[in-house]
């Protein structure tokens, strides 16, 4: 469905977000937008950025303000990297193949979904940039291990492995809405898999997560995750700091604390509030990034003070996707790009190195 709004009238996120609800079915808009149960989660996950405040200096030389930074190595222009949603061409034709060349563009890392309606090789092929792939490991662990040399051939420089979907979390709104990919769209990385060609309702969706998807999974799965690559692994769906010095132990290159976009366990921490506490176990032995919530350059500050290495944006990219394909993507990226730019000039910081735990107070009344 066509956007009815032209790209260039937009100027932040929420109104990419209004945009995308025109442009969208019902049904994809509720996949998109909608969290587990009573969405509790959800909404905390932004309001979480309201509670805190930016206690910025004043007097400081911010005429010119560099954004660039490095992530595992991996320079960026931005701590503003792509994360992993499925099913793409749901928003446009293009799907991933848009969102990667915008990610190029603005140079910036994309992460794939492994149920992406795009193959990892024809992402590969489009994108001059930097790519990771998310991993849902399977039962079937041959499967599995093709997932990760696929990637890896394919010159994906990381493995985001995904340790918070034992099961599918219930989403109300998919259930009444009896989501499914339409005809013509496949988890394009799990074609060759029995039984895929037939996964096209929520019931059917979630019969897959439960015969596939190995509930199983444990810290040693971890370890035998490692020992099949030369790429580094984040584990992503860290929400305590237990948790993560156990990542880090397990020899985890980083770790993106995520409650999965609210869309697992209703009732979770919102990703901000539980950031502090996990940064401060890591102690800096890995790099700590966040999802979630994110709609201003000013939360990206936010998160940045709070001691992310940088953050990861999920739902905002498809809606830049929905209104503009490529071009809606890397107008959302160039928004979040300014904003944090002049957040950091009125905050009195040039760099990202300047910006540290000072900058913010949690808010009491």
């Amino acid at each position: 469905m066509p956007a009815s709004v032209p790209v260039s009238s937009l100027i932040c996120i929420p109104e990419f977000e209004k945009a995308a609800r025109s442009a969208l079915s019902r049904m994809t808009w509720d996949y998109y937008r909608s969290g587990a149960d009573a969405e509790r989660t959800l909404r905390e996950n932004v309001r979480a950025y309201r509670r805190w405040e930016i206690h910025y200096r004043v007097l400081v030389d911010v005429s010119l303000r560099d954004l660039s930074t490095s992530v595992l190595g991996i320079p960026v222009s931005m701590p503003i990297l792509i994360a992993p949603t499925a099913y793409h061409r749901l928003a446009h034709p293009d799907g991933e193949l848009a969102t990667a060349r915008a990610a190029a563009e603005a140079g910036t890392i994309y992460t794939l979904s492994t149920l992406a309606t795009t193959s990892i090789e024809d992402v590969a092929r489009v994108s001059q940039g930097p790519l990771w792939f998310q991993l849902y490991v399977h039962k079937d662990r041959e499967l599995t291990q093709s997932l990760v040399a696929r990637a890896e051939a394919a010159g994906f420089q990381a493995i985001v492995l995904t340790v918070d979907t034992p099961v599918l979390g219930r989403r109300i709104r998919d259930v009444r809405n009896g989501f499914g990919l339409p005809a013509g769209l496949v988890m394009a990385n799990l074609v060759d898999a029995a039984g895929m060609a037939g996964i096209q309702s929520s019931s059917a969706l979630a019969r897959y997560i439960a015969s596939r998807h190995d509930a199983s999974l444990t810290w040693r799965d971890v370890e035998w995750l490692r020992g099949m690559t030369r790429l580094p692994v984040l584990l992503k769906g860290i929400v305590r700091p237990d948790d993560a010095l156990r990542a880090v132990d397990a020899g985890a290159a980083g770790i993106v604390v995520s409650n999965h976009g609210a869309r697992q366990l209703d009732g979770a921490p919102a990703t901000l509030d539980v950031l502090p506490r996990i940064v401060d176990a890591v102690a800096g032995r890995v790099p700590v990034l966040v999802d979630g919530g994110i709609r201003w350059g000013s939360d990206v500050l936010k998160a940045l003070a709070l001691g992310a290495r940088a953050v990861m944006i999920g739902r905002p990219v498809l809606w830049g996707l929905a209104v503009g394909g490529s071009a809606g993507v890397r107008s959302v990226l160039e928004i979040f790009r300014e904003e944090l730019s002049t957040a950091m000039a009125l905050a009195g910081c040039s760099s990202i190195e300047t910006i540290d735990r000072s900058l913010v107070e949690k808010r009491v009344r």
